[in-house]
């Protein structure tokens, strides 16, 4: 009987706790947590987050100004007319002697930037390093003698989904706002904003003019550089994206050591998405992982011997998902020593010592063709490893490539695109860039010119 009343009364209990455990909810047990708030972190952050302002002049041309009689009417000047066009964003101060970080395309083509502080204070700014691979551009303010607070970084890689984060920024330039959210995912990799896909994902409200702003974590650090939304109203609709920490710091360390371009590791290999049959084939549970292509001949994928059919799987004890997550976790490792690559080859796994050495960049002759031709404007460059990396070439790829077409050019008017591989004028083969300079040079009534666009061969017929 004893034992009965027993088992009874521990099932009440039980049965009493359920509710509670499902759902743990009480009412505040005192003032103090009332008023718990954000504000202690944001009084700390929110002096380090400034309002980016960029300006540059542009020329619109009115056809009515052509007309002697229309100007002379309305008494106006002919030719062009300059009007000054403006832009505006956000930044993060991440060195006490005035050195912002921002977004490249808050600062793209600026003639003139500003940087406004908290306080309300104005400085010009010039443009240290711009990075448009990671879209992250370092300023430095001019002519200041201060010291100017800062954060810190967090390691990125130690974010987790639902983390709480707060975003600081200058949305639709109504000035300083503070909005808060949580961590939706980590890792987002077909993004398509800048050549390293892999972005945090918030919930936190970002919107026109946050781009450059800062994510923080709740120890009052830089989680992240917010630099996109996505809208079908211009407006936040709950997905934005940032540029995580651990990349940001590559780039500010790069500014802070004098260098005009990040220097970032050279794998030396093509890598490619593991699809649903490519799994099934290497007997994968899931299509994860990167596929190496090919690899190139004395590079540092090669003497690690990494090998053709190679699944990348880790790097540094991190797990590889697809390409885009590899070339990030790649590009954010510190030069020099190596990095331990996990692969499988032929089902076994294997480990890997991949040096972290940059890409050969010499011979480039970077020149910019001035001879009357369809390549007229264009700025050409032989093609290097570090160009083919930075243009995502093939790794293996020769001959003269098209770094700029340029605004307004004759090989812009033409149709020629940034990466384009000239192989052939006027049957003549184009190895070098005095080769196209000179071909350039010829009077021609008819071009005929042969290139290499995204892996595919055209041949195209122009008049002189």
């Amino acid at each position: 009987m004893t034992l009965i009343r027993t088992f009874a009364a521990l099932l009440l209990s039980v049965l009493a706790a359920a509710p509670a455990l499902a759902q743990d909810r009480r009412v505040p047990s005192s003032p103090a947590e009332l008023r718990l708030s954000y504000a202690p972190i944001v009084q700390r952050v929110q002096p380090a987050v400034v309002n980016v302002y960029a300006a540059k002049m542009v020329q619109n041309h009115n056809p009515f100004l052509d007309d002697p009689i229309f100007r002379k009417f309305f008494g106006l000047q002919g030719g062009q007319q300059e009007q000054m066009q403006r832009s505006l964003g956000s930044g993060v101060m991440v060195d006490p002697s005035g050195l912002v970080v921002t977004n490249v395309h808050v600062i793209e083509g600026a003639d003139e930037v500003k940087v406004s502080l908290s306080d309300k204070r104005e400085f010009e700014a010039e443009i240290v390093l711009k990075d448009t691979r990671s879209d992250l551009a370092v300023l430095k303010l001019k002519n200041v003698k201060e010291k100017f607070p800062t954060l810190d970084f967090a390691n990125s890689d130690e974010l987790m989904v639902g983390d709480v984060v707060l975003a600081i920024g200058n949305p639709f330039g109504v000035g300083q706002t503070v909005t808060h959210g949580i961590i939706s995912a980590l890792a987002r990799t077909q993004v398509g904003i800048t050549d390293y896909q892999f972005f945090i994902q918030t919930d936190a409200p970002i919107n026109p003019g946050n781009s450059g702003g800062a994510l923080v974590d709740m120890t009052g650090r830089l989680a992240g550089i917010n630099t996109a939304i996505y809208s079908r109203s211009g407006g936040s609709q709950g997905i934005g994206f940032a540029i995580p920490a651990n990349m940001v710091r590559v780039v500010v360390a790069s500014a802070k050591s004098g260098g005009k371009a990040v220097k970032r590791p050279w794998l030396g290999a093509k890598l490619q998405a593991v699809t649903p049959e490519i799994a099934d084939s290497l007997g994968l549970r899931s299509p994860t992982g990167a596929l190496v292509a090919s690899v190139v001949p004395n590079s540092p994928a090669a003497r690690a011997g990494l090998k053709a059919s190679d699944l990348i799987t880790a790097i540094d004890g991190q797990a590889v998902q697809d390409p885009n997550a590899f070339d990030y976790r790649f590009a954010t490792r510190p030069l020099g020593g190596t990095a331990d690559v996990e692969v499988q080859r032929a089902g076994k796994p294997v480990k890997l010592a991949m040096p972290l050495e940059t890409a050969p960049d010499g011979g480039r002759n970077e020149i910019v063709i001035s001879g009357r031709s369809p390549f007229q404007g264009a700025r050409v460059a032989n093609v290097s490893p570090a160009l083919a990396d930075e243009l995502h070439l093939d790794a293996d790829t020769e001959g003269v490539v098209i770094v700029e077409p340029g605004d307004g050019t004759a090989a812009a008017n033409v149709g020629f695109q940034k990466g384009d591989i000239i192989m052939a004028v006027n049957n003549q083969r184009i190895a070098k860039t005095t080769e196209l300079e000179k071909a350039s040079r010829d009077a021609a009534r008819v071009w005929r010119i042969t290139l290499l666009r995204g892996g595919q061969q055209i041949n195209v017929t122009l008049g002189g």
